[in-house]
């Protein structure tokens, strides 16, 4: 009960985080390994409580009416498609990332949103078509969360600021939804293995959900304000962990 009780308290707290700047999985992954579960059924576990918050963060996110559901409607498929992909590769072949790939990503990232004066409460100019950013930009970032996933949220929001010119209200929003798109896709193609430990699961489900539906309603009601340093905050701390912690 003592590990079902910290898993419940840090998953509560990464489902908060996630839903304002993305990085949960920092939190709930060396939980998950702690509690002395193996790589693929860390993973596996990880997606299946992750994909409770990005759902609550979502229904959240659409009553406050920033989702816009039918631009947004092809990303989510090429989202979904691209993280079962995902699952299956590192189902059936493995694959390693060059060590300092994600942290350099991840750091440069954190440095644009810090920085760039694009990053605010106000949209800015579109650089890509919805169908461009669903295909090249979704798919691919869907597929990298469906084998490894630390600073997805972070990817995605990047994307719908840089390339669709969303505020960061907008942008959070809708990476809620690819998150969604994504954790419940990996989870539907890691069951049928048997990688889900149920019993961690579960609990850390409940504490993902509070702690989403917190976080989505701070975001909405404070927007670049909140969300600004929290991007840039995960966003360096996954890079440290990633440099000290290879996966």
């Amino acid at each position: 009960m003592e590990t079902e009780f910290f898993l419940f308290v840090l998953a509560l707290i990464a489902g908060l985080v996630d839903s304002i700047a993305g990085g949960g999985g920092l939190i709930t992954v060396p939980a998950l390994l702690w509690a002395g579960l193996g790589p693929l059924e860390t993973l596996a576990t990880n997606k299946a409580q992750g994909v409770f918050g990005t759902a609550a963060a979502t229904v959240s996110f659409l009553r406050q009416g920033l989702i816009d559901l039918r631009q947004a409607t092809l990303a989510f498929l090429c989202a979904f498609t691209g993280a079962a992909s995902g699952v299956l590769f590192i189902r059936t072949l493995g694959g390693d990332l060059p060590g300092w790939l994600i942290p350099a990503l991840l750091i440069a990232f954190s440095l644009y949103f810090l920085f760039s004066p694009r990053v605010a409460d106000f949209d800015a100019r579109q650089r890509l078509g919805q169908g461009a950013f669903a295909f090249f930009v979704a798919f691919p970032i869907g597929f990298y969360d469906g084998f490894f996933g630390p600073g997805t949220g972070t990817f995605f929001a990047m994307g719908y600021v840089a390339l669709l010119g969303y505020n960061l209200r907008r942008a959070t929003a809708h990476t809620k939804l690819l998150n969604f798109a994504s954790n419940l896709a990996a989870i539907l193609f890691f069951i049928p293995g048997g990688h889900v430990l149920w019993r961690y699961g579960l609990v850390m489900a409940a504490g993902q959900f509070l702690g989403a539906w917190l976080g989505a309603h701070l975001a909405g009601r404070h927007g670049a304000r909140l969300i600004r340093p929290l991007l840039v905050a995960l966003s360096l701390a996954v890079s440290i962990k990633l440099l000290l912690d290879p996966p």
